[in-house]
């Protein structure tokens, strides 16, 4: 729904593939001269650390374990480590850590991450294809600026995806199956109050993605997400201070309004409310 919130520097995001936020941390990083971030850890399950000077992908990595160490254990793979630093980087353009305009080299964020130049370029020319970041030969990679125009575009062509199908799914969708995703309504309120525009992004992804599920369309899902995760990203010269808590909040609050619209069927309401939604959001 709207977007942008309060960024932090350093914001730490859930390391890829952890459970409800829960496991390791990726640091996001930060530009020289700004507190160094942590280093990239996919614990669990006994897989290998990844840290400073440690083989992080292809390259056969040195005999160091001892002959009693456990048999079978997992070694984290390239595309591991790229994905993580992809979410990463992810959430580092929404935070606002990443900020618009400026040029990042992948060996500066490399070492920021404790890993090699390869994933991070790797990672950066993922964000390049989704048309956040732009190549710059010999230098790196120039975050795009984007301005209020472009914003409202994407607001206009998310409305027409999505209210349609939420004004279908309210006529169709039995109470219950609404009353399922009432976790997650709430948990978009509990991340808006911690004031971070990452954490909140991604819960607020989570609750469109739950609703336009249910409409069995998975090419529909996958499209409005990738405009959802667009829509997100901040304008040239906004701020960490642009929005506060309480606008979060707010914001939160009107998913479990919308979702109490839906699971009464009162399409009057529903319709009210995507609507306000996606104008605020342009």
């Amino acid at each position: 729904m709207k977007q942008g919130a309060q960024g932090s520097a350093g914001a730490e995001v859930p390391r890829a593939g952890a459970p409800g936020g829960q496991g390791g941390q990726v640091r996001v990083p930060q530009q020289p001269g700004v507190a160094d971030a942590g280093r990239v850890r996919p614990g669990g399950g006994g897989a290998s650390e990844v840290v400073r000077g440690e083989h992080t992908h292809s390259e056969p990595a040195a005999p160091s374990a001892p002959p009693s160490a456990p048999r079978g254990r997992s070694v984290v793979q390239r595309s591991s480590v790229r994905g993580q630093i992809v979410d990463a980087l992810r959430a580092a353009l929404v935070a606002g850590d990443l900020r618009p305009g400026e040029v990042y080299s992948a060996p500066v964020l490399g070492e920021r991450f404790g890993v090699s130049a390869t994933p991070v370029r790797e990672a950066m020319q993922q964000l390049a294809i989704e048309g956040a970041v732009e190549v710059v030969p010999n230098r790196g990679f120039r975050v795009v600026e984007r301005g209020a125009r472009e914003l409202a575009e994407l607001a206009e062509v998310r409305a027409l995806i999505e209210v349609p199908v939420m004004l279908r799914l309210a006529r169709t969708v039995p109470a219950e199956r609404w009353a399922e995703l009432r976790p997650l309504a709430e948990a978009t309120v509990r991340a808006a109050s911690s004031g971070c525009r990452a954490t909140y992004a991604e819960s607020d992804r989570g609750f469109h993605r739950a609703v336009l599920s249910l409409s069995g369309n998975q090419q529909l899902v996958q499209i409005a997400e990738d405009l959802h995760r667009r829509a997100q990203w901040p304008l040239v010269g906004s701020g960490p201070g642009m929005r506060g808590r309480a606008d979060l909040v707010a914001d939160a609050h009107e998913h479990t309004a919308l979702l109490d619209a839906l699971i009464a069927r009162d399409l009057d309401v529903v319709r009210a409310l995507v609507g306000e939604h996606f104008a605020g959001a342009g």
